[in-house]
């Protein structure tokens, strides 16, 4: 997406991710599908299912396809008022005044938000599994870290962040 469309400088979605997880719910949801017209059909096993079974086991699968969906959420945006970071569940906005630097730990899945006093919001939006796109989403995030904070933020001798401030 472009700034006009979003009014944000950067908008970061997992690719991978949510490739998988869509693959995921489909195969749920043909799972409680598959299940729900089977089971019906009980013959001399003793078990006695309805159509109010069937509905159930539908709706089950509905409702577990929906929670599978959620791990399509996350995003991270970044612009002139801030960052927002969006992981499965919550959204947190974040001014830039704030912002420390944005990182990824050695060995971990995503990237993480530095702010003060030694606290992180973690980017789910950027994850080590996408390669190239989270390289470029880094340095993208950075170029605008420097130019909304004045440069503000600078590295140390082993890649972490330091306010000039600070």
């Amino acid at each position: 997406m472009t700034r006009e469309e979003t009014g944000r400088d950067l908008e970061v979605r997992p690719q991978k991710m949510r490739r998988w997880v869509v693959v995921a719910a489909v195969v749920v949801l043909a799972a409680h599908i598959f299940a729900a017209l089977v089971l019906r059909g009980g013959g001399d096993t003793g078990v006695n299912l309805r159509f109010v079974d069937q509905i159930a086991i539908l709706a089950i699968g509905i409702m577990l396809t929906g929670g599978v969906l959620l791990f399509t959420r996350p995003r991270l945006r970044a612009g002139a008022e801030g960052v927002s970071v969006r992981n499965v569940v919550a959204e947190r906005h974040i001014p830039w005044t704030d912002v420390r630097g944005l990182f990824f730990d050695h060995g971990a899945p995503w990237a993480r938000l530095e702010l003060p006093f030694d606290e992180y919001v973690p980017v789910v939006a950027i994850q080590a599994r996408d390669g190239e796109l989270a390289v470029n989403a880094l340095e993208r995030f950075r170029e605008l870290e420097s130019y909304y904070t004045g440069g503000a933020v600078r590295r140390d001798d082993d890649g972490g962040a330091v306010r000039g401030d600070d």
